[in-house]
Order: structure tokens, then sequence, then C-alpha cells
């Protein structure tokens, strides 16, 4: 059965013409159809409100069909939407038609055989477009569906370990516990400074399995009640707790340091260096507690920093910056 509900937008320069279209499809039981008579027009009415079907003369002044259709594709593209499009032409050479599907063109009707093709083409292009919008919006649902578990999800997928959002959620945690019971925390960021050559020079396995084996390393060299995180490709956070701010010695952050940088890696592919930057923030509750964003933003300018120099970049919250 067909869904009389269609919506149909017939455009033709020659208002007779368009008239006798409307006219049929309104006598086959079409209730949604509208008529423009130039292509200006059509586009301002379906930026108002979309079609279904559009049936276009390919010869029209200022815009013709063709180019009509170029305009159409983009506004579906835009609002994730299929229009059917079907021509009305008297043109009936290969080449003309060829043509024609290749600029998007979906259907024609020959105007000598009007009368006999139009409403089968009608019902055609029904579940035609019908067909494709449900898919885009299943589609669509697909994606906002994927973009909600994403946005929830707080493990970073290739190493296992926490990811920015699991890192930003322990922070907070840690920012809590020490402006209501005292303590330190410290927010340990460190720099993979070489990953983008390596990403050049290997392929995506090699560098899946080095990330796993950076990360191994890692949680070796950090105390079991430390939190571990990935924070993006090329960068690790560690977050640690502890009991008084002095406790926060360089000693430990270079033996962390050192772990990754001066031991290579041993992958499938072979052994691989990696080159480090690191840089911490210490915090305690004999300042005001800073926000996970003011942390973060501080963290990132000091890494820069430590590439510059060479050295681990130390800064106590509201104090100067210090190097090692």
């Amino acid at each position: 059965m067909p869904n009389l509900d269609l919506s149909i937008l017939v455009v033709d320069d020659t208002k007779f013409s368009s008239t006798i279209i409307a006219k049929t499809l309104n006598k086959a039981g079409y209730r949604d159809v509208r008529i423009a008579n130039d292509a200006k027009t059509a586009l301002a009415m379906l930026e108002s409100r979309q079609a279904s079907l559009l049936i276009a003369d390919w010869l029209m002044p200022e815009i013709d069909g063709l180019q009509l259709t170029a305009q159409v594709r983009q506004l579906d593209e835009r609002n994730n939407h299929f229009t059917y499009v079907m021509l009305l032409t008297a043109k009936e050479s290969g080449s003309a038609l060829n043509e024609a599907f290749d600029k998007g063109i979906d259907d024609f009707i020959f105007k000598s055989e009007m009368t006999k093709q139009l409403l089968p083409r009608v019902y055609a292009a029904d579940r035609m477009s019908e067909r494709q919008n449900t898919l885009l919006t299943a589609n669509q649902l697909l994606i906002e569906n994927n973009k909600h578990l994403e946005d929830k999800n707080i493990v970073d997928i290739e190493t296992g370990v926490g990811n920015h959002r699991y890192a930003q959620k322990t922070l907070s945690s840690f920012l809590r516990h020490i402006e209501s019971r005292s303590g330190a925390i410290s927010y340990m960021l460190i720099e993979v400074k070489n990953w983008q050559q390596l990403k050049r020079e290997q392929n995506h396995l090699t560098c899946e399995e080095l990330a796993l084996c950076i990360t191994r390393r890692l949680r070796s060299l950090v105390r079991p009640m430390d939190t571990l995180c990935r924070i993006a490709e090329h960068q690790y956070v560690i977050i640690a707790n502890f009991g008084n701010i002095e406790h926060c010695s360089i000693s430990s952050y270079r033996r962390i340091h050192d772990g990754v940088n001066l031991k290579s890696f041993r992958t499938v592919s072979g052994y691989f260096s990696i080159n480090i930057a690191t840089c911490i923030c210490t915090i305690d509750d004999s300042t005001s507690i800073p926000t996970i964003e003011d942390i973060e933003t501080g963290c990132q300018q000091h890494i820069k920093q430590a590439i510059e120099t060479d050295t681990i970049v130390i800064s106590r919250w509201k104090n100067e910056a210090t190097v090692s």
C-alpha cells in the first residue's frame, strides 16, 4: 500500500504542467503535495520543511533540475535526510541520462510517457525514500547511543587503565579528601616525546603493543594505591595521595621517570626506546584548593618547559615551579 502521507514537492516553471501533476497525485490519494514554480522557491520550501519526493523539470530558467538536485543533496546532507529526486525530461538520449545519473538523480519520467509512468514511479519512490530515511534515522540513533556510551566510558581501551575521564574523577575525589581531611596529593604528567615519530615509523599494532608495554612498566613503578591513567595516546598521569606534602620527594618521581626513560621496551617488532618528559604538581591544604582545570592547564604548560629543558619540572600549587 502506498504511503498517502508521502511529502511531495513538484517543481516546474510551467504552471500548467505542475498543476496537472499535482492533480494526478491528489486524485491518487496523496495528501501532502506542494508546488513551486522555480528552483529558488523550491529550495526555500525545503528549508522550511523537507520532502520525501522531489519531482522537478530538467529544463528551468536560472537553476535547472541538475543544479537543483545538487543543492538538495547538500541540504539533505546537512539535515541527515534523503530526498528521492525524479526529473521530468524530454531528453531521451543515453548520454543525457548518464550525465544526470552521475549528478545524483534517482529516476526520470519522459514527458511523452507522463500519463503512464507518473504513479508507478511515485509508488517506487515512496518505498525507496521510506527505506533510506529509516536507515538514516537508525544510523543516527546508533551514533547517539555510541556517543552516550563513550561519554560514560572511564577505561582506555588499548591499555585497560583509566582514561582522561577517570583521571578527572579520581583527581576530584583526592582534592575533596585533602580539603576535608588535610594531607597532600601529587599529579604527575608524563608525555612520550617521540610518540609521533614512532607512529610514523611503525604500524598501528606495534604502537598499541608499545602503549601496553609502557602502561605495564608504569604499573610496576607506582605504589599500589596510586592511580595510573592514560589521558591521551602520548600522555599518562599518576595521581598519588600523601600524608604530608614533604613526602612528595623528587626521588620518587625520578625513579618513575628513569624507569621509563632509560630502559627499552621489547615488542614483537623489536626493542624500542622511549623518550619522556615529566612534570609534577603538588597540592595540600595550606592554600586554596585548585580546580581540576587549573591543575591540568598548569601541567600542560609545565610539560612544555620539561620538554624544552629536559628536566623534571615540579610545581607546588601557588608556588613557583622548580626543576631537578
